[in-house]
């Protein structure tokens, strides 16, 4: 592998024009297919085999004018402050909401008697023509437009339902990650051109990656939020990968290489590492295809690819650009940036010395942080946003908080049970009604409706508690659970779906899927890095280090927003169960970026016990080489995520909370404190390997032994001269 890379990054530094040339011009394809063969995205997501879509799949066919599945706004409306509520007025706005775009049908709350008890609030429903994801933010703001003139009048007019909530937005802050990357790579590097180059080669691989997705629209149904998880990931791996590679170069450079040796030597040994970290990466983004949510998969799928593109990038323009910057990568030195030579050892030296002689102690203190950290996690519980985990000073919070009080929690949350029928639909709906009101945490059920056809029936059975609440998914269990008595009872079917319901589904579908994920990517990585190592122990303490990771991060979500901790240092107002996505986009994303981090690391200690090295010497040697990129790539990564914390939507503030947090825990804990103690303590046998599998194993040369271009300092030498003579053919 080291040697294949090596002459890959020769040619591609001999022919560095041509190689620019046909990056920029796939660059420039991809950006006209994108601009001429895109096509429409949608933002439906669907849960394919869960009871509730099969129900709504069904209703669509045999009971279409119910529009269960369609996206459905409960408008709180109350009058003046000492006034009454007036049936004209409140007709008159339920005309105007009936005009608004793409409404299906407003529900006359004096109709249907959905007033108060205490006559203080009207509860007028409004049913869109198409599923909640579907629901515009326009057709949302013409909506309250719409309410204008009767808040106007003095009324109170609050707008809450699955239609409100919409795909959670937050101002771009992918130009913050740039500006945060370019200033640890100037503080990293001290010059402005090495810098650049890790940021201009992955601007250049995510403009690829993108203009690729947007393109494939035109001939896949994809989900608008595709490219999301591929635009992050994409920025944050090309900027490592370049990194490493461009922080390589630059030591060879420093030891007396030629340019075009420095580009051989670094692509074939820190190029392995970005090879078999990238890897890594797309094994667990392609992962997120087994949880089974079409949606998860099409954003896996379409990250991996990005990533892909990244490492080649890496290994094929990133050296033609350092052919065009020759020496010229060393200077450019900023002021009050430039490094002066020092004698002592360097900060990374000091803290592995540390580490080697107090591993022990490091080592019990780093698990036990992580031990204390993941105790939270044990209480976590797996939701969707709702509007009671809305910003408080939204319509949909204040909705909700109007319609607890008035009608109680469980009207935010109904549950639609569907009945098909087989005969005698008047007496089987009253059996299902009688039955279904009998079980704990029923406030009502109301009289069913009929399709034209009367072989179903609809329930609608609202809780005593609100939708995120563990009595509604223990009342959606029981409902289930009842349906083979009522079923040998009537022959009818039962099934409960709505957007409660779903939700629940959504959640339960993640939960059982996290297991198997986690198994998967784990597993296959197990095996990549056993072979990028050729150990058994250095591949399962960094699995088992990721877990360690993992938990805290959980444990550091719950107690933030399930439980309440620090909520007003971080801006948190609300509190609730866990959004159900983020565990399994957690694992994937901070999987691929901690076996980043394990490889650019470990590699150069495995590089240094090959070339004869001591373990400890080994480990120092590699640490400190190795950690100045693990740092930098850490904090930009943790810099990126962290501006998401500032965002108003909670279920953004999570995902960024979760993914800075697992990063820095990962990349300071595990990678940089544990890993190192653990390779100190465990000496040469942490290179330990069964004769059998050695012999079976291919050897990838990763650490690029048979580059052998050491030659006692720099590598001017005749030796040297005659070790590189292979790779400048």
């Amino acid at each position: 592998m080291a040697t294949f890379l090596a002459r890959l990054g020769r040619a591609s530094f001999r022919r560095r024009r041509l190689v620019t040339s046909l990056w920029v011009l796939l660059l420039v394809v991809f950006g006209v297919g994108a601009v001429t063969l895109s096509g429409q995205t949608t933002n439906s997501v669907t849960i394919p085999g869960t009871e509730a879509q099969q129900a709504i799949d069904r209703l669509e066919n045999k009971f279409p004018e119910a529009g269960v599945g369609k996206g459905t706004v409960n408008v709180a409306v109350a009058p003046p402050e000492g006034g009454r509520l007036d049936p004209k007025a409140v007709a008159g706005l339920v005309e105007a909401l009936g005009k608004a775009p793409n409404v299906a049908t407003v529900v006359d709350p004096f109709q249907v008697k959905a007033i108060a008890p205490d006559g203080s609030l009207a509860l007028v429903k409004v049913v869109y023509q198409v599923p909640s994801p579907e629901v515009t933010d326009a057709d949302r703001d013409a909506l309250q437009a719409a309410a204008e003139p009767t808040r106007d009048a003095g009324w109170t007019v609050e707008f809450g339902g699955d239609a409100m909530q919409g795909v959670p937005v937050t101002q771009p802050t992918e130009g913050i990650g740039v500006i945060v990357a370019a200033l640890v790579l100037v503080m990293t590097f001290g010059s402005l051109l090495a810098a650049g180059l890790p940021l201009l080669t992955a601007l250049i691989g995510v403009g690829i990656g993108m203009a690729g997705i947007t393109t494939l629209s035109g001939f896949v149904d994809l989900n608008a939020n595709t490219p999301v998880l591929a635009l992050m990931i994409g920025l944050a791996v090309g900027i490592d990968y370049a990194l490493f590679i461009v922080s390589r170069h630059r030591s060879e450079l420093e030891n007396g290489e030629s340019p075009e040796d420095a580009v051989a030597i670094a692509v074939g040994t820190a190029g392995s590492a970005v090879v078999f970290a990238g890897l890594t990466v797309i094994i667990a983004l392609a992962g997120l295809t087994v949880v089974g949510i079409p949606l998860l998969g099409q954003m896996g799928l379409a990250a991996s690819a990005t990533v892909a593109v990244a490492v080649l990038i890496a290994v094929t323009l990133l050296p033609a650009m350092l052919g065009f910057a020759g020496t010229k990568v060393l200077g450019g030195r900023i002021p009050g940036l430039r490094r002066t030579a020092k004698s002592g050892p360097t900060a990374g030296e000091r803290w592995a010395g540390l580490l080697a002689r107090r591993r022990i102690v490091m080592l019990l203190a780093a698990v036990a942080t992580l031990g204390v950290l993941a105790v939270p996690a044990s209480d976590m519980r797996l939701g969707l946003p709702t509007d009671a985990t809305a910003a408080p000073d939204s319509t949909q919070h204040k909705a909700y908080n109007l319609i607890s009080e008035s009608f109680g929690p469980g009207l935010n949350g109904p549950l639609v049970v569907v009945l098909d029928v087989e005969k005698d639909p008047q007496g089987t709906a009253q059996t299902a009604m009688r039955r279904i009101g009998a079980l704990d945490n029923v406030a009502m059920v109301t009289p069913p409706q009929f399709n034209r056809a009367a072989d179903t029936a609809l329930l609608t059975v609202i809780p005593k508690t609100g939708p995120q609440t563990q009595e509604t998914e223990d009342l959606v269990t029981d409902i289930r659970d009842a349906s083979g008595a009522l079923k040998a009872e009537t022959g009818a079917t039962v099934s409960v779906t709505g957007a409660t319901a779903m939700n629940i589904d959504i959640s339960r579908t993640m939960a059982d899927a996290l297991l198997p994920y986690l198994a998967l990517i784990v597993g296959l990585a197990f095996l990549l890095l056993m072979l990028v190592f050729r150990s058994i122990l250095v591949p399962l303490k960094a699995t088992l280090g990721f877990l360690g990771s993992v938990a805290a991060t959980f444990g550091a979500v719950v107690a933030v927003f399930q439980w309440g901790w620090l909520g007003d240092l971080l801006g948190v107002d609300a509190t609730g169960p866990i959004m159900s996505v983020l565990p399994v986009l957690l694992i994937g994303v901070l999987f691929g970026l901690a076996m980043d981090y394990q490889v650019f690391l470990v590699t150069r200690m495995r590089e240094e016990h090959v070339h004869g090295s001591e373990p400890d010497q080994a480990m120092i040697v590699g640490f400190k080489h190795g950690s100045r990129v693990v740092v930098a790539a850490a904090l930009i990564m943790i810099s990126v995520f962290a501006g998401f914390v500032l965002a108003e939507s909670i279920l953004i503030q999570s995902i960024g909370f979760a993914l800075a947090f697992g990063v820095a825990v990962d990349a300071f804990v595990v990678r940089m404190t544990i890993v190192p103690a653990l390779m100190s303590l465990l000496g040469r046998s942490a290179w330990w390997l069964p004769r059998w599998l050695d012999r079976i194993l291919p050897n990838v040369d990763v650490e690029g032994e048979k580059l052998a271009h050491r030659t006692g300092g720099g590598n001017g030498g005749a030796d040297g001269d005659r070790e590189l003579e292979p790779l400048k053919r």
